[in-house]
């Protein structure tokens, strides 16, 4: 059984909501405390939050931010991180990038004639995707509808990226793919990245990243989760299980967010939205496990 060490969150934040974590325990018991008025103070990142955030040490965290540090014992007497913490940790991150690509646009400008395509054909490639969403996730597809043209595109581009990973270990041809072969698949989405796509899919997707601040790890992630389907089956915890979730499904509300984008006049922190795409995945993908135990 692990033992939390850990658990602060930065100051400025109400008693019942932190973000994507929740007080329990013995804060609880500590109501009056946490109404008592304090001074406000300034915290900054420990050094071991610097290189998942990416920042310089002495640089300051919003005071709006909940940031957490959960450490925790296993029986061996090991200091671990739990998969709660982990992803969370990829969250920090996503929240940062975006706002730092806000103030400043990215370098990467993937247009059509950099894709050696023409506009016409780029216009083909997005009209395809969404022919693929309308055929896969008609509730989805009808979803998309509701955005802007450039948006709808965006999020067409990232569905059929995400259903061509998934296809690679629960398609037709899932038997014969390998860790090999999911490497391979990274290897190329390192390249779509860097506006070398493979094909018109891949080009519709390069097009999306180059007007939109998206980044490429937690693109990464689902790859990682694909290479869970062909080591295990079954989870002992629900740590486990809460990883694998994150990388199948969390990692799509990562991705969705920085082209869905946030309202100029909404009062909301960052990380508490990417916190709730985040969740927003894990739930539907443990829903769809729910769903499924009585068919297995």
């Amino acid at each position: 059984m692990a033992i939390i060490l850990v658990r602060a969150a930065s100051p400025g934040l109400s008693d019942g909501a932190v973000g994507h974590h929740q007080v329990h325990g013995s804060l609880q018991g500590s109501s009056q405390l946490l109404k008592t008025r304090v001074p406000p103070r300034r915290w900054m990142l420990c050094s071991l939050r610097y290189a998942c955030l990416g920042l310089q040490p002495g640089e300051e965290v919003g005071r709006t931010s909940a940031v957490y540090s959960s450490l925790a014992v296993n029986p061996a007497g090991e200091a671990v991180v739990s998969s709660e913490q982990k992803v969370y940790d990829v969250v920090l991150k996503q929240a940062a990038l975006l706002k730092r690509q806000l103030r400043t646009p990215p370098v990467l400008d993937v247009r059509p004639q950099q894709l050696d395509m023409p506009r016409s054909g780029l216009k083909e490639a997005y009209a395809r995707c969404g022919e693929i969403c309308q055929e896969y996730a008609k509730t989805f597809y009808l979803g998309t509808m509701l955005m802007t043209e450039e948006r709808r595109r965006a999020i067409w581009a990232i569905y059929v990226w995400c259903r061509r990973t998934d296809e690679l270990v629960d398609g037709p041809n899932a038997n014969y793919i390998t860790p090999t072969a999911l490497d391979r698949w990274e290897k190329r989405l390192e390249d779509l990245f860097a506006g070398r796509p493979y094909d018109m899919l891949d080009a519709a997707l390069s097009d999306t990243i180059s007007r939109f601040p998206i980044d490429i790890q937690p693109f990464r992630d689902m790859i990682e989760g694909m290479r869970s389907d062909l080591r295990k089956a079954r989870y002992k915890n629900f740590d486990e299980l809460y990883m694998y979730c994150y990388y199948v499904a969390g990692t799509v509300g990562l991705m969705s967010v920085p082209v869905m984008g946030i309202a100029p006049e909404s009062k909301a922190t960052t990380e508490s939205v990417y916190s709730a795409a985040l969740a927003l995945g894990i739930a539907n993908q443990l829903t769809n496990i729910l769903r499924d135990v009585g068919e297995e």
